[in-house]
């Protein structure tokens, strides 16, 4: 079924089909996992052959819902760098339109396990985690059960089979307390959220996955989500 309307711990969030959180009452659009000049990284490692545009696709697409929404502040929910050099490597037009971006908003980055600190191109105010009323933006979801938390870092993609086919998409993964996000970055990929990775962070029974369509949200509870094939399967949602 669609759905968008995604209440947190009492607070009331967007799911949006482009991969991101929307807060209404204070405008603000939260991302994660843009892993910019990821394609430059594999390159400078001599890792296959990736073109090395994936920064200006993806400021792209992020130009484009924020042309939409017209946020007044942004929080890029850490790994908004897929390294420490990627400061040295990003195009001075990709420069550009990152700060074209953030001209006249406010711009957050919560720092990640690929970026522990910022490159000189980062402007904006960095931190490790935001809060916004009871709930706790930060990259890594912490330990255990929580109650208002929204990150990232684990990149959740869902899937379902459907007439005999299936569908695998990225989505927001959530028991209500807690979600995680999709990553933004299109070169970012993606892990199923019955991965083993997931098991424990969810209250039992109670997850659900937003799966992103090209123009809305799918609302899937656990009992129809699959594993990958071949893929151990997480023992608690």
């Amino acid at each position: 079924m669609t759905s968008d309307e995604l209440d947190l711990a009492g607070t009331p969030f967007t799911v949006l089909p482009e991969g991101g959180l929307w807060h209404d009452a204070e405008r603000m659009l939260i991302v994660a996992d843009l892993h910019l000049e990821k394609g430059s990284a594999f390159a400078a490692r001599g890792r296959g052959f990736l073109p090395p545009y994936d920064t200006a696709a993806t400021l792209g697409l992020l130009g484009k819902l924020m042309a939409r929404l017209q946020p007044k502040r942004v929080l890029a929910l850490g790994d908004s760098f897929h390294d420490s050099r990627a400061g040295d490597r990003i195009r001075p037009e990709d420069v550009e339109t990152l700060c074209g971006l953030q001209v006249g908003r406010d711009w957050l980055w919560i720092a990640g396990n690929h970026d522990p600190e910022p490159p000189s191109c980062a402007r904006g105010e960095w931190l490790h985690e935001f809060r916004l009323g009871d709930v706790v933006l930060r990259h890594e979801p912490s330990a255990g059960p929580a109650d208002g938390e929204i990150a990232g870092h684990l990149h959740p993609v869902a899937k379902i089979r459907v007439r005999g086919a299936s569908v695998r998409r990225r989505c927001v993964a959530t028991d209500g307390r807690r979600a995680i996000l999709p990553a933004f970055g299109v070169y970012a990929g993606g892990l199923n959220v019955r991965d083993r990775a997931f098991g424990g962070l969810f209250q039992p029974g109670a997850l659900c996955a937003w799966m992103l369509g090209n123009s809305s949200v799918y609302r899937m509870p656990a009992e129809k989500l699959v594993p990958d094939s071949g893929a151990p399967a997480a023992r608690r949602f």
